[in-house]
This record gives C-alpha cells, structure tokens and sequence, in this order.
C-alpha cells in the first residue's frame, strides 16, 4: 500500500468514526455547517441551522424547513405546523427581513402545510402590486385535492401555482431551483437549489426513522426504492476528494444536514428491509410471525420505535402489504 493510498484509508477510517460518534452539532460543524439557536424564537424550540452562504435549514416545527435568501426575497420549502407559524414566521424574519416570495410544499403532510396560509399572508408575491396577494404557495397539483378533502384547512393555505409533469424551475435571488416529482406518492416532490447544492428530500429521507410508506394511499416499498434512487441522481458524493466536502449537502423530512453517501446507506437499508420480509414471506411466515423474529433489528437503535406515530412493526406491516399488494397485480 502507498504512502498517498494510506492517507486515504487513514481519512475515511477517521471520517467514518466521526459519523458515528459525533453528536449533530459536532457534525455540523466539521461538514462546514454552522448551527445556532434561533435569537428567541418564542419557546426556544427552533433551530437555525446555515447550510450554505444564502441557504439555512430551520428544525424543530414539523418537517425540516429550507430557507432561501438573497436580494429577490425569501424562499421556503416547507411551512410546519399551524401551531408553530409564529414562531418560524419570527426566526426566517431574523435572517432575513426582505418578505417571503414563495412556500414550496414537499407534500401534503400536515407538518408540511399547517403553516401555509400565514407564511403565504406576511410575504408579497413577485407578480402583483405591493398591495396584493401575498407569497405564491407551490407544490405538486395533487397537494389541493390532499388539502381539499382534509377537514377544517382553509383555501388560503391551498396552493396558488402547482405543477403536473416531471418537474418545475424557477430562476430567484441569482440560482436555479428546480422541483421534481418523486415516485413515492403522487404529491411530494424533491426541491434542488442548483446554486446552493443543497436538496430538500421531503419525507422520501428521514433519518430518524424508519420511512413511512402509506400502502392505503397507493405507496409502497418498490416506490420508496425507486424515489430514493431519483434522490441519488440528484444528489452528488465529494468523490474524489472524500477527505474534504464539496458534496450536495440533502436535507431530510426530520434529523440532520445529510449527504449523498447517507442516502446510499438508507436506500441500501429499506432494499436489505423489503429483501428479507420477501424471502420471510416466501417461507410462508405470517406477519405476525414476521414481526417477532424482528427482521429490523439491526437497524433498530437507529431508526426503530416502539411507540409514536410510525413503529417499527407499523414499517414492517406496511413492507408485507406492499409487497402483498405488487405479487396480485
């Protein structure tokens, strides 16, 4: 082995060992991302977390929020939860005081929309006078008709400008944004801002758990697949100089800033999770004899829950009935 091929080994040994056993700040901070509370975001709970020079990520009001700044305005992606909107309304006004241009939806998911009317109201939109509507609300067209049939949401929040194809690219504040359909559910969509390198993977990427696949609504296993593999395409490794990032930097539904090798490693995961289920299955096991020989266990500690809206079986439940579901068509 050669001196330069050594100093390799030696860098992604020592990388490898920062990744797990640095805790997100440390993380953070030794990918070049900067994090910092909030400056009294009303209960504390916000954190603002700068990606890149004009691009933050704020965590802690339902999924993660991206913030695009620069002298057209403010973009969002994501407006969390209803409760919180004042809270995140206050923390984007503090970085930066120019109004909000646009709310881009990932999907449909309350802790994706509840903030979607009052974010829309405090921000002027490009194509009208001063006095007129305020920020333009975009995402998927299949988000109305989610929004639509949900008790109690109000049309304000519905969006004003959506699309139906592949996707969607604007031009604001000096790059190219450009939202993309992903396969996993007819309404969520990827968001890349080209400039930034940075993109907002919706809840097709959750690092906190275990993804969650809505069989009922038409999702399944083979589309979580498919649409963390769109993500790959997108998103691109710091190869060859791995000892220093210059990646895409991918920001998932909930947990930290991510890169391109953790979404390899998560979609490599549900591939490993839906193989074993389909061999257990080909057994002739049952779900519940499945379920108890807990074929999650090695990723358990890491993405697994017993309690809370998305369980461990509940992920297991839903691979079973995908992959049920795929073997009668």
């Amino acid at each position: 082995m050669t001196q330069a091929t050594r100093a390799i080994v030696h860098r992604v040994v020592a990388a490898a060992f920062c990744v797990a056993t640095l805790g997100m700040s440390a993380m953070l901070g030794m990918l070049g991302v900067g994090s910092a509370r909030a400056a009294e975001p009303g209960n504390g709970d916000l954190e603002v977390v700068k990606v890149r020079q004009n691009f933050y990520m704020i965590a802690g009001d339902g999924e993660n929020i991206g913030v695009q700044v620069g002298r057209d305005g403010v973009v969002l992606v994501n407006a969390g939860t209803t409760a919180g909107v004042a809270d995140l309304l206050a923390a984007v006004q503090k970085i930066s005081p120019l109004p909000i241009r646009y709310v881009i939806d990932t999907d449909a998911d309350p802790a994706v929309v509840g903030g979607n009317a009052a974010l829309a109201a405090a921000g002027k939109t490009l194509f009208n006078p001063p006095k007129g509507p305020g920020a333009e609300i975009f995402a998927r067209a299949n988000v109305i008709e989610r929004l639509a049939s949900t008790a109690g949401y109000p049309t304000d929040g519905w969006p004003t400008d959506t699309y139906i194809y592949d996707f969607r690219s604007f031009y604001i504040n000096g790059e190219p944004i450009v939202v993309t359909h992903a396969p996993a559910a007819d309404s969520d969509s990827f968001v890349l801002f080209r400039r930034s390198d940075v993109v907002m993977a919706g809840d097709v990427l959750d690092m906190t758990r275990f993804p969650v696949i809505d069989v009922a609504d038409g999702g399944s296993v083979d589309g979580e697949i498919a649409a963390l593999n769109d993500l790959l395409r997108i998103a691109i490794p710091p190869s060859p100089f791995i000892y220093e990032y210059n990646g895409t930097y991918v920001i998932p539904a909930h947990g930290r800033v991510s890169d391109q090798w953790e979404v390899v490693d998560y979609r490599d995961m549900v591939v490993i999770m839906r193989d074993t289920i389909a061999d257990m299955m080909r057994r002739h096991m049952t779900l519940d004899q499945i379920e108890a020989a807990d074929p999650a266990k090695a990723y358990e500690g890491r993405f697994g829950s017993t309690t809370g809206p998305w369980t461990t079986n509940m992920f297991v439940a839903a691979v079973y009935h995908s992959l049920q579901a795929a073997k009668k068509k």
